[in-house]
């Protein structure tokens, strides 16, 4: 089965060497690519950080070496790598920012909480904290710039009838942007031969503005609940 992976660099490298090693083909084919913002980052009066997605940490992490505040994270992979960058004191929600909002409340952070945020980003985590009283800014640090086709792999797997293909979504943007990549190709028609793997319900909707022959949402919102629907697959052909 060939398995289109549609994150940025670098994580899509590392997500496709673990497809790999399941047994599956991964193509490479994001729907965007990270460009870090070079401003410097105000820290003034700020009591714990905030990151919604790797991405955030990692243009965090090249523009100070500041790693003693408190991080709070989105969801695994973000502490992850909130821990390889140099923070040890994390604490991580359930994967989406309701929960991450929560976490942040009960965890009444003295200072102010700083969300370090891409351009594009789902929901609004200053807002919510702000509706349970904590003060919280957004500083936006990086921008994640679309693509407007495909990858060449991608296509050619479209293209093809005898061999499954699955796709891995992972944001809701992720999904419409892929939906809108196939559109541009000609291939949107191609779904309706593959699957969709997504991250979440919310994914899973936006996946479902175009016709796939299955759209599976993963039991948690980790990469590794992802590779489980690729190896449930793997085992139904």
């Amino acid at each position: 089965m060939k398995v289109i992976v549609t994150r940025p660099s670098p994580d899509a490298e590392a997500f496709a060497a673990e497809v790999l090693k399941i047994g599956a083909e991964p193509i490479l084919s994001p729907v965007m690519v990270i460009r870090q913002r070079p401003h410097a980052v105000d820290l003034a009066g700020v009591g714990g950080l905030a990151f919604t997605s790797a991405n955030g940490v990692r243009a965090f992490s090249m523009l100070t070496t500041e790693r003693r505040l408190p991080v709070f994270a989105g969801g695994a992979a973000t502490a992850d790598a909130a821990a390889a960058a140099g923070f040890d004191k994390i604490v991580t929600a359930k994967g989406d920012v309701m929960s991450l909002s929560h976490l942040i409340a009960q965890a009444k952070p003295s200072g102010a909480v700083l969300h370090l945020a891409g351009s594009h980003r789902a929901g609004d985590l200053a807002a919510m904290l702000a509706d349970y009283g904590v003060n919280a800014r957004r500083a936006i640090i990086y921008d994640a710039e679309k693509y407007d086709r495909l990858s060449t792999g991608a296509a050619a797997a479209l293209r093809q009838k005898d061999h499954p293909v699955a796709v891995t979504l992972f944001s809701p943007r992720s999904a419409r942007l892929f939906i809108e990549q196939s559109a541009f190709d000609g291939l949107v028609g191609a779904l309706e031969r593959a699957a969709a793997l997504c991250l979440s319900a919310d994914v899973a909707r936006e996946a479902s503005a175009a016709s796939w022959a299955a759209i599976e949402t993963a039991r948690m919102p980790t990469s590794d609940d992802i590779l489980s629907l690729i190896a449930g697959r793997l085992g139904r052909i």
